[in-house]
């Protein structure tokens, strides 16, 4: 299949009425298909993809189409989208220490590739801390600077163990031995799948 062809595909799942925030339908969607604006048809999916539950295969065109394109951070975007309608969506506002209290000294990569472990309240048997391990998408932005602070989504390796978590609950980021930051969950789906 072509990139038309996954794009026109992926908007065909879009219902009726769905649209987001600056009102984009997936009309608006055809007709830059119909001009050949590609690009523009991509992150105009991705938009309307967060304005409903879509499934996995709705991420799956578009991540194909992304990656036919050349459009990585796009690929990645639609992949990682594509996991949250397996597993579930978990997001939060994360506050990195700053430099000096702990070991990092560069931002952390902000399009899913560390993979932190987090006290998110699991104990062992006998009682002691059982850090659980999540991969860190940093939202609206490239990278997250120590000491900074922004929204983010978890997707967990062990999605059962992070089910107990809901709003307002807070988890800490651990790089090493040394508490890297803190987290207030914002939101806890499940998944769409």
């Amino acid at each position: 299949m072509d990139v038309v062809g996954m794009l026109e595909a992926a908007s065909l799942l879009v219902p009726e009425g769905v649209a987001t925030e600056d009102d984009v339908t997936v009309s608006e969607v055809w007709e830059y298909l119909a001009h050949d604006e590609w690009e523009v048809a991509l992150d105009l999916l991705e938009g309307l993809g967060g304005a409903w539950s879509a499934p996995p295969g709705f991420w799956d065109d578009l991540e194909r189409a992304a990656d036919m394109m050349g459009f990585e951070r796009s690929r990645e975007w639609c992949r990682w989208r594509g996991a949250e309608a397996r597993l579930g969506v978990i997001r939060a506002d994360l506050v990195l220490r700053p430099a000096g209290e702990t070991f990092r000294r560069t931002p952390i990569p902000g399009a899913g590739v560390l993979r932190p472990m987090w006290d998110i309240g699991n104990r062992r048997d006998d009682g002691a801390r059982e850090l659980d391990i999540a991969r860190l998408w940093v939202e609206f932005a490239g990278d997250l600077a120590p000491g900074a602070r922004a929204p983010v989504r978890l997707l967990p390796l062990t999605a059962e163990r992070w089910r107990h978590l809901a709003p307002g609950a807070r988890i800490t980021l651990y790089e090493t031995a040394v508490a890297g930051g803190t987290a207030e969950i914002l939101e806890v789906r499940p998944p769409s799948a």
